[in-house]
């Protein structure tokens, strides 16, 4: 397996974050000491300082729904809806902010990945939808991207990932994935949903990083879509992982939902890059 630099059972620091966002969806990084937060049900961007541990400013844009994924380019925020609805946001640290609304096409339900992709000036999409088992697409996963110079969601997806050969590089590596159907007679073998809940590129190695909370695992793939790594989350610290955001010194940050009947507070943890370290995911 290619090494990435985090040790995910040992974060630098958690962060707890307030009540108002119990139900954190998306997170992306502002500046190095800060990081744009949303949560469901209301299109409101919080701006959490992570130094003084606080929402240092709210801003409504508006929208209702499902609000599941931020991205920042520049001065300009995206916010992704389930439903593949995208808002711009331009100037959105200014009183003058200008909203404009696109209907992606996702041809999926319940978009919930969204990252930028700088080298191509595209937003990456990814879907929590899981083909059925009738579907003509049983067993694959899919990232689509919407151009920023165009303002259109391309047909075909940029990523086409095979299950079946993701669960094999789980069991050639001895890597702790979800089991099932283990009898006296059969062996088990890896029960991998792969239902995106969060995407991020890497500043420094151009890796694409994919959350699963349904599964608590995270995928590393490089840009043409080939698996490097898998890691299962410990579900003490990722209660319900879904945001994931890089400064560009390569920490990594993820935020989890809170529970609130088990009065478990939302968080944020964060992960210092070690490229040289031996403790790697």
């Amino acid at each position: 397996m290619v090494k990435h630099g985090y040790n995910l059972s040992d974060p630098d620091r958690i962060y707890v974050l307030p009540r108002v966002l119990k139900e954190i969806s998306g997170i992306t990084e502002k500046d190095d000491a800060s990081i744009v937060c949303i949560q469901d049900n209301h299109e409101t961007i919080y701006i959490y300082d992570i130094n003084k541990n606080q929402i240092i400013k709210r801003l409504a844009v508006g929208g209702r729904g499902d609000f599941e994924g931020v991205a920042r380019v520049d001065k300009t925020l995206y916010i992704l809806r389930s439903d593949g609805l995208l808002s711009e946001i331009t100037d959105y640290e200014s009183g003058n902010f200008k909203k404009t609304t696109y209907q992606t096409g996702v041809p999926w339900k319940d978009n919930e990945g969204l990252c930028y992709d700088h080298k191509n000036n595209r937003l990456l999409i990814g879907p929590k939808e899981i083909p059925g088992k009738q579907s003509d697409f049983k067993g694959l996963r899919f990232i689509y991207d919407f151009s920023l110079d165009s303002k259109k969601l391309r047909k075909e997806p940029v990523f086409k990932f095979d299950l079946s050969e993701i669960e094999r590089f789980a069991l050639e590596n001895n890597i702790k994935v979800p089991m099932k159907g283990k009898t006296k007679k059969k062996k088990a073998k890896p029960d991998i949903k792969f239902s995106i809940s969060a995407l991020g590129i890497h500043p420094m190695t151009d890796r694409l990083f994919v959350l699963s909370a349904r599964d608590k695992l995270l995928f590393v793939f490089d840009m043409n879509g080939n698996i490097e790594n898998i890691e299962k989350l410990n579900s003490d610290l990722f209660r319900q992982p879904e945001g994931i955001t890089f400064m560009k010194n390569g920490d990594m940050y993820i935020s989890n939902e809170g529970k609130s009947k088990k009065q478990k507070p939302p968080t944020i943890l964060r992960f210092i890059f070690r490229r040289s370290s031996q403790l790697y995911i």
